[in-house]
Protein backbone atom coordinates (compact mmCIF):
# COMPACT_ATOMS: atom_id res chain seq x y z
CA UNK A 1 0.00 0.00 0.00
CA UNK A 2 0.74 3.40 -0.67
CA UNK A 3 1.67 5.95 1.95
CA UNK A 4 -1.58 5.79 4.32
CA UNK A 5 -1.74 9.39 5.03
CA UNK A 6 -1.85 10.18 1.68
CA UNK A 7 -5.16 7.70 0.76
CA UNK A 8 -6.70 8.82 4.39
CA UNK A 9 -6.50 12.44 3.59
CA UNK A 10 -8.48 11.54 0.17
CA UNK A 11 -10.75 9.93 1.72
CA UNK A 12 -11.50 12.20 4.34
CA UNK A 13 -11.88 15.05 2.22
CA UNK A 14 -14.92 13.08 0.75
CA UNK A 15 -16.58 12.30 3.22
CA UNK A 16 -16.58 15.88 5.30
CA UNK A 17 -17.73 17.51 2.29
CA UNK A 18 -20.68 15.40 2.20
CA UNK A 19 -21.09 15.62 5.86
CA UNK A 20 -21.10 19.18 5.40
CA UNK A 21 -23.85 18.92 2.69
CA UNK A 22 -25.78 17.07 4.70
CA UNK A 23 -25.96 19.37 7.64
CA UNK A 24 -26.55 21.92 5.81
CA UNK A 25 -29.46 20.34 3.68
CA UNK A 26 -33.11 20.06 4.55
CA UNK A 27 -33.41 16.42 3.33
CA UNK A 28 -31.49 13.58 4.56
CA UNK A 29 -30.11 12.86 1.04
CA UNK A 30 -29.05 16.63 0.98
CA UNK A 31 -30.44 16.80 -2.41
CA UNK A 32 -31.29 20.90 -2.11
CA UNK A 33 -27.53 20.67 -1.41
CA UNK A 34 -25.91 18.92 -4.02
CA UNK A 35 -27.17 19.56 -7.62
CA UNK A 36 -26.86 15.85 -9.26
CA UNK A 37 -23.77 16.90 -11.21
CA UNK A 38 -22.04 16.84 -7.72
CA UNK A 39 -23.74 14.34 -6.54
CA UNK A 40 -22.44 12.10 -9.90
CA UNK A 41 -18.99 14.03 -9.61
CA UNK A 42 -18.67 12.88 -6.07
CA UNK A 43 -19.62 9.36 -6.54
CA UNK A 44 -16.33 9.36 -9.27
CA UNK A 45 -14.47 10.31 -6.51
CA UNK A 46 -15.88 7.66 -4.51
CA UNK A 47 -14.74 5.31 -7.12
CA UNK A 48 -10.64 6.54 -7.88
CA UNK A 49 -10.44 6.76 -4.36
CA UNK A 50 -11.56 3.18 -3.45
CA UNK A 51 -9.51 1.73 -6.63
CA UNK A 52 -6.33 3.62 -6.07
CA UNK A 53 -6.35 2.21 -2.32
CA UNK A 54 -7.66 -1.36 -2.46
CA UNK A 55 -7.54 -3.08 -6.56
CA UNK A 56 -10.39 -4.03 -8.75
CA UNK A 57 -11.11 -7.15 -6.71
CA UNK A 58 -11.43 -6.13 -3.82
CA UNK A 59 -14.77 -6.30 -2.06
CA UNK A 60 -14.94 -2.25 -1.19
CA UNK A 61 -14.81 -1.85 -5.28
CA UNK A 62 -16.96 -4.78 -5.72
CA UNK A 63 -19.98 -2.98 -3.42
CA UNK A 64 -19.24 0.03 -4.79
CA UNK A 65 -19.35 -1.02 -8.37
CA UNK A 66 -22.70 -2.61 -7.58
CA UNK A 67 -24.14 0.01 -5.85
CA UNK A 68 -23.51 2.55 -9.33
CA UNK A 69 -25.38 -0.32 -11.22
CA UNK A 70 -28.45 0.36 -9.02
CA UNK A 71 -31.82 2.00 -10.69
CA UNK A 72 -31.70 4.80 -8.07
CA UNK A 73 -31.31 8.48 -8.31
CA UNK A 74 -27.91 10.05 -7.78
CA UNK A 75 -28.25 11.19 -4.36
CA UNK A 76 -29.02 7.57 -3.05
CA UNK A 77 -25.97 6.16 -4.93
CA UNK A 78 -23.45 8.62 -3.60
CA UNK A 79 -24.82 8.01 0.14
CA UNK A 80 -23.97 4.41 -0.21
CA UNK A 81 -20.48 5.43 -2.00
CA UNK A 82 -19.65 7.43 0.70
CA UNK A 83 -21.17 5.00 3.02
CA UNK A 84 -18.13 2.92 1.73
CA UNK A 85 -15.77 5.51 1.62
CA UNK A 86 -16.19 6.15 5.39
CA UNK A 87 -15.45 2.35 5.89
CA UNK A 88 -12.89 1.99 4.36
CA UNK A 89 -11.17 4.96 6.03
CA UNK A 90 -11.76 2.94 9.47
CA UNK A 91 -10.33 0.21 8.35
CA UNK A 92 -7.33 2.13 6.79
CA UNK A 93 -6.88 4.22 10.06
CA UNK A 94 -6.80 0.79 11.98
CA UNK A 95 -4.42 -0.95 10.19
CA UNK A 96 -7.15 -3.32 8.78
CA UNK A 97 -5.92 -3.32 5.09
CA UNK A 98 -3.05 -5.42 5.56
CA UNK A 99 -3.79 -8.79 2.78
CA UNK A 100 -1.90 -12.17 3.20
CA UNK A 101 -0.36 -11.26 0.18
CA UNK A 102 1.17 -8.39 1.43
CA UNK A 103 2.14 -10.27 4.35
CA UNK A 104 3.77 -13.05 2.45
CA UNK A 105 5.50 -11.01 0.17
CA UNK A 106 6.96 -8.80 3.23
CA UNK A 107 8.09 -12.24 5.04
CA UNK A 108 10.18 -13.29 2.17
CA UNK A 109 11.68 -10.13 1.10
CA UNK A 110 12.84 -10.02 4.59
CA UNK A 111 14.39 -12.95 4.15
CA UNK A 112 16.13 -12.00 1.05
CA UNK A 113 17.51 -8.91 2.72
CA UNK A 114 18.85 -10.54 5.72
CA UNK A 115 20.76 -12.76 3.52
CA UNK A 116 22.20 -9.67 1.60
CA UNK A 117 22.80 -8.08 5.16
CA UNK A 118 24.37 -11.46 5.99
CA UNK A 119 26.94 -11.10 3.56
CA UNK A 120 27.62 -7.65 3.54
CA UNK A 121 28.45 -8.31 7.35
CA UNK A 122 31.17 -10.97 5.84
CA UNK A 123 32.53 -8.42 3.40
CA UNK A 124 30.69 -9.39 0.27
CA UNK A 125 29.37 -6.18 -0.41
CA UNK A 126 28.82 -6.61 -4.57
CA UNK A 127 27.27 -9.74 -3.71
CA UNK A 128 24.78 -8.07 -1.04
CA UNK A 129 23.93 -5.31 -3.60
CA UNK A 130 22.62 -7.07 -6.28
CA UNK A 131 20.20 -9.27 -3.59
CA UNK A 132 19.05 -6.20 -2.10
CA UNK A 133 18.59 -4.52 -5.28
CA UNK A 134 17.18 -7.23 -6.92
CA UNK A 135 14.66 -7.73 -3.71
CA UNK A 136 13.86 -3.86 -4.38
CA UNK A 137 12.97 -4.58 -8.59
CA UNK A 138 10.94 -7.57 -7.59
CA UNK A 139 9.21 -5.60 -5.24
CA UNK A 140 8.66 -2.29 -7.46
CA UNK A 141 6.60 -5.12 -9.63
CA UNK A 142 4.49 -6.46 -7.20
CA UNK A 143 3.25 -2.88 -6.32
CA UNK A 144 2.72 -2.03 -9.65
CA UNK A 145 0.40 -4.76 -10.11
CA UNK A 146 -1.39 -4.30 -6.81
CA UNK A 147 -2.47 -1.19 -8.22
CA UNK A 148 -2.89 -2.02 -12.03
CA UNK A 149 -0.15 -0.42 -13.59
CA UNK A 150 1.60 -2.86 -16.22
CA UNK A 151 4.41 -4.77 -15.92
CA UNK A 152 5.13 -5.70 -19.11
CA UNK A 153 5.58 -4.08 -22.40
CA UNK A 154 5.84 -5.96 -25.68
CA UNK A 155 6.21 -8.87 -23.77
CA UNK A 156 9.15 -8.15 -22.12
CA UNK A 157 9.50 -6.67 -18.49
CA UNK A 158 9.46 -3.05 -17.87
CA UNK A 159 12.52 -1.60 -16.70
CA UNK A 160 12.64 -1.47 -13.09
CA UNK A 161 12.85 2.83 -13.35
CA UNK A 162 10.15 3.07 -15.40
CA UNK A 163 7.69 1.45 -13.20
CA UNK A 164 9.24 3.67 -10.07
CA UNK A 165 8.46 6.90 -12.25
CA UNK A 166 4.61 5.45 -12.89
CA UNK A 167 4.58 4.08 -9.78
CA UNK A 168 5.32 7.34 -7.69
CA UNK A 169 3.04 9.81 -10.52
CA UNK A 170 0.19 7.19 -9.25
CA UNK A 171 0.89 8.45 -5.43
CA UNK A 172 1.97 5.08 -4.27
CA UNK A 173 5.43 7.05 -2.86
CA UNK A 174 6.65 10.43 -2.81
CA UNK A 175 8.71 12.01 -5.31
CA UNK A 176 11.70 11.89 -1.81
CA UNK A 177 11.09 7.59 -2.05
CA UNK A 178 11.46 8.18 -6.32
CA UNK A 179 14.43 9.51 -6.27
CA UNK A 180 15.97 7.63 -3.40
CA UNK A 181 14.51 4.16 -5.45
CA UNK A 182 16.62 5.55 -8.71
CA UNK A 183 19.91 5.56 -6.50
CA UNK A 184 19.14 2.21 -4.86
CA UNK A 185 18.70 0.94 -8.61
CA UNK A 186 21.83 2.70 -9.83
CA UNK A 187 23.81 1.15 -7.33
CA UNK A 188 22.36 -2.06 -7.79
CA UNK A 189 23.37 -2.17 -11.68
CA UNK A 190 27.04 -1.21 -10.95
CA UNK A 191 27.12 -4.03 -9.06
CA UNK A 192 25.40 -6.37 -11.40
CA UNK A 193 27.94 -4.79 -14.24
CA UNK A 194 30.77 -5.42 -12.34
CA UNK A 195 31.83 -2.00 -11.60
CA UNK A 196 32.42 -2.95 -8.24
CA UNK A 197 35.13 0.87 -7.42
CA UNK A 198 31.59 3.12 -8.24
CA UNK A 199 30.07 2.31 -4.63
CA UNK A 200 31.99 1.68 -1.25
CA UNK A 201 30.81 -0.89 1.59
CA UNK A 202 29.04 1.95 3.55
CA UNK A 203 27.19 2.35 0.70
CA UNK A 204 25.44 -0.83 0.53
CA UNK A 205 24.81 -0.81 4.17
CA UNK A 206 22.85 2.31 3.79
CA UNK A 207 20.86 0.62 0.84
CA UNK A 208 19.75 -2.74 2.39
CA UNK A 209 18.33 -0.60 5.21
CA UNK A 210 16.80 2.07 3.44
CA UNK A 211 15.17 -0.78 1.25
CA UNK A 212 14.16 -2.78 4.24
CA UNK A 213 12.46 0.65 5.35
CA UNK A 214 11.24 1.54 1.91
CA UNK A 215 9.14 -2.29 1.68
CA UNK A 216 7.64 -1.76 5.32
CA UNK A 217 6.21 1.40 4.42
CA UNK A 218 4.83 0.23 0.95
CA UNK A 219 3.74 -2.94 1.27
CA UNK A 220 2.96 -4.97 -1.48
Amino acid sequence: MADSTFFEKQLSEIVEEYDQAIKESQYDDGSDVITMSQAEGMQTRCLASIERLTSRGSVYYERASRILDYKSHAWYRLAGMVGIVRSLLFDLRKDYLKSLQEIVHADLFADFLEMAQHLLDRGYKDAAAVIAGSTLESHLRHLAGKVGLAVSSGGKPRKADSLNADLAKAGCYSKLDQKNVTAWLGLRNDAAHGNYAGYAESQVALLVSGIRDFLARTPA
